[in-house]
């Protein structure tokens, strides 16, 4: 049976451009591209034209971007450094939101550990954050105001051009995590008033080991590790260029084609949508219309997330019950608690996560698929039971 993959906002599969532009840098040019022979200079070609190429994308200058391995490293990187420099200055507080990924949130508690105060801001139930509730948590010692593009759980896109365009006004530095959204939905640094942007090449079809961090002119990167000069002497070792060619490749065709691309993996979110909205007692996660293309999210009362993802699997449905980062845990997930969702609720959660490859025939399976795994589960629930008998209130009516 022909498994139909739904994760994609855990990983992509590689798209055939990512592939060919990577394979050139496996085999005949493999220099360095630090050293000043003919081979390290072909290298250094490849590797600055792939810089220009995330620069066209992200409207921004070439020599704004950094490479890294990934989203996560990019988020620490422009986390901290925003944090050395509000300290330079005797600014010492950050605001952010309590469903950052836990790459914001726990490079926050690092710094909290080092004298740093964090205000976490609340999300309302479907995920959004204001311009207005940011501006309310703002102090005379704010430094960093840092506020994902779009949530990697749930879909919900955040207002960020009217955040950045408040913490340019009030000379704030504003970082977003756009690791799900780059690719997928148009992004302006400069239009959006963005000072940092951390994105990952394997959420849009690129490989696996490549990010960008996107800096502003004028801001400094303070060092995560040190070593050599590469990256303009901001990220030390010799660069993956295999891998950012191949992010290149894929963030050039996917930006080529993100029009058409978006409304198709829409039509299909929406059916998805529709479909297991008509399960009774479920409940969508996430804003009903401002949501990533693919993203779908619901919690069914009554069942337990991980048996769900398992019998789906048997019946050839591959998803997730939120973060690919934190799908070994068995506590429930921190971005459906942020969102007010009870404990017994968010433990039965599903994330179904849609691109460009799904059909309409894959989504009507995925419908079916979850409909008879949330019927059996329930059949042999003993809390299921209890819900029916009313010895228990229902949560989702």
């Amino acid at each position: 049976m022909r498994h139909i993959y739904a994760d994609n906002a855990a990983t992509t599969k590689m798209s055939q451009a990512a592939i060919r532009a990577m394979l050139p840098y496996l085999d005949g040019i493999y220099g360095n591209p630090s050293s000043l022979h003919s081979a390290g200079q072909a290298a250094r070609e490849a590797l600055e034209e792939a810089r220009a190429v995330m620069a066209r994308g992200l409207g921004c200058e070439p020599r704004e971007i950094t490479f890294t391995s990934g989203g996560s490293e990019a988020d620490t990187q422009a986390i901290r450094s925003a944090a050395w420099l509000g300290a330079r200055k005797g600014k010492k507080h950050i605001v952010s939101t309590a469903f950052e990924h836990h790459a914001v949130l726990h490079t926050l508690e690092a710094l909290e550990k080092e004298g740093f105060a964090i205000t976490l801001l609340d999300v309302h139930g479907d995920g959004l954050i204001t311009a207005e509730e940011v501006a309310a948590a703002i102090r005379p010692d704010t430094c960093l105001v840092t506020v994902m593009y779009a949530n990697n759980e749930v879909g919900t896109v955040e207002p960020i051009a009217e955040i950045g365009a408040l913490c340019r006004e009030k000379g704030i530095l504003f970082h977003t995590d756009a690791v799900q959204a780059a690719g997928h939905l148009p992004i302006d640094v400069v239009k959006e008033h963005i000072d940092l942007l951390s994105l990952s090449a394997h959420k849009f079809h690129g490989p696996k080991g490549a990010g960008v961090l996107y800096a502003r002119k004028g801001i400094p990167l303070q060092n995560l590790f040190y070593g050599g000069a590469q990256e303009r002497g901001r990220r030390p070792g010799t660069e993956n260029l295999p891998a950012i060619v191949g992010m290149a490749a894929a963030f050039e065709e996917a930006l080529a084609g993100m029009e058409a691309r978006r409304a198709q993996v829409t039509a299909l979110r929406d059916r998805l949508m529709e479909g297991l909205g008509q399960i009774p007692h479920s409940l969508l996660n996430g804003h009903p219309v401002q949501r990533l293309p693919g993203n779908v999210s619901f919690c069914f009362e009554g069942i337990e997330g991980e048996s769900l993802l398992l019998l789906l699997d048997d019946k050839g449905v591959e998803a997730s019950s939120g973060s690919a980062c934190t799908s070994g845990s068995l506590d429930p997930s921190h971005v459906l608690l942020a969102l007010g969702r009870p404990h017994e609720i968010a433990h039965g959660s599903l994330r179904l996560t849609l691109s460009h490859e799904n059909t309409e025939e894959e989504v009507e399976h995925i419908i079916r698929s979850v409909t008879e795994v949330v019927a059996y589960l329930r059949s042999i629930s003993p809390v299921w039971r209890d819900l029916q008998s009313g010895k228990q209130n229902f949560v989702i009516q």
